[in-house]
């Protein structure tokens, strides 16, 4: 019976010393491989910074691979072997987990060769994705934003981006697009809200997520203040937003953007319908870029007779909605115009972006008989009707 005893313990003492001697060879095995593993993506780290790890669009060979917000390491092993990047999709995900970077890939678009291991493609697809930088300048419509997303290389479609700029119950969670109410006629309902400034965006950035972007770097421009004081000028922030991009389209000079501004609130609030309609250019100058036109100068006594809403010669007040997207300078002239002006009209001089002022109908003539000769820029259409300049920029 004794002898039973010390046979049992002596086994369990074997068992037990084979299972410390396994744990220590595992953990020798696996602390070697971390060890490994480290080095090795040091080294593909340093690969990538030097270039010769880099891929993109442009390298030869290279396959587009779209990792969607959600995707798990199966999910992604499934798109590289339709792609026909990798062999087995098992072996993929395991080695995923088994090397930390289950969780660890990042959404967006990445390109990887074929003859990549699945080390370096697990490693290049946490890297953050490829993108392309845009910058847009105060000013530009949403025509002209379309066409530079396009060209910096993003793969909308115009169509479903439409869809979405006429969608702001898509994002009613931003103060300022749930406050919009779209008039009748309204072209793009957030348009006016595209913020300029320098943006990244995924080439693959869904319509929603590239709308998405701009609201999100606007929202962080706005301040209370500025709803408050939209209040105390009897105006909806939505209304501030499509004064500005008529103040904004007039002038780049931001001196002048507050005078013009005290031009239209001077004008607005006259009670007098023939100064109520604010007669700018620049409404149609929008309307000729919508029908493929070139800009010019002073709007053409057909010009005037534009049958559309936005046409500020033929309607008072203030347009359906923003004609581009104003900067910081014209919200803030718009919300802040110079006080204690008594203008009601301007031009352009054509002289170094210039604008001359006028409190009278007849003073505003003078000025537009002294510098319309002046009105020259190359971009203008020669072709043009512009012989009405009796009453342009008012």
């Amino acid at each position: 019976m004794f002898s039973i005893k010390i046979k049992r313990m002596i086994t369990l003492l074997i068992v037990l010393a084979a299972l410390v001697f396994a744990g220590i060879i595992g953990i020798f095995f696996g602390y070697n491989y971390v060890i490994s593993q480290t080095k090795n993506y040091a080294k593909l780290e340093t690969e990538i910074e030097d270039g010769s790890l880099y891929i993109n669009a442009d390298t030869e060979g290279a396959v587009m691979v779209v990792v969607d917000s959600g995707d798990d390491s199966s999910a992604i092993a499934k798109k590289l072997k339709d792609l026909g990047l990798i062999d087995n999709t098992m072996i993929f995900s395991l080695m995923s987990k088994f090397n930390g970077f289950d969780g660890g890939y990042l959404a967006g678009t990445h390109f990887l060769v074929q003859d990549l291991t699945y080390d370096e493609m697990m490693y290049l697809l946490c890297q953050p994705p490829e993108v392309v930088t845009v910058t847009i300048p105060e000013g530009m419509t949403y025509i002209q934003i379309k066409a530079a997303l396009h060209e910096a290389g993003l793969s909308f479609d115009d169509e479903d981006l439409d869809a979405v700029m006429n969608s702001p119950n898509l994002f009613v969670d931003y103060d300022f697009v749930s406050q919009i109410v779209a008039e009748d006629g309204r072209d793009f309902i957030l348009s006016g809200y595209l913020f300029p400034d320098t943006y990244e965006f995924d080439i693959n950035a869904s319509p929603e997520e590239i709308v998405s972007t701009f609201l999100r770097n606007m929202d962080s421009k706005l301040y209370d203040e500025y709803y408050t004081r939209a209040t105390k000028l009897g105006m909806t922030l939505d209304q501030v937003f499509t004064l500005a991009s008529l103040i904004q389209s007039e002038t780049t000079d931001v001196s002048d953007m507050l005078f013009i501004s005290a031009v239209f609130h001077n004008r607005l609030n006259s009670g007098d319908p023939s100064l109520e309609a604010l007669s700018s250019c620049a409404s149609i100058n929008y309307l000729r870029e919508q029908a493929g036109l070139d800009r010019v100068w002073a709007a053409s006594s057909s010009d005037m007779l534009w049958d559309s809403p936005y046409n500020t010669y033929l309607h008072t007040g203030l347009p359906p909605g923003p004609i581009c997207m104003p900067g910081e300078d014209a919200i803030q002239a718009a919300l802040y115009p110079e006080p204690n002006c008594n203008y009601l009209y301007f031009c352009a001089t054509g002289i170094d972006g210039g604008t001359a002022f006028a409190v009278t109908a007849t003073e505003q003539q003078q000025n537009v008989e002294k510098y319309s000769a002046n009105w020259t820029d190359t971009s203008v259409s020669e072709t043009a009707d512009t012989t009405d300049t009796t009453d342009v920029e008012q």
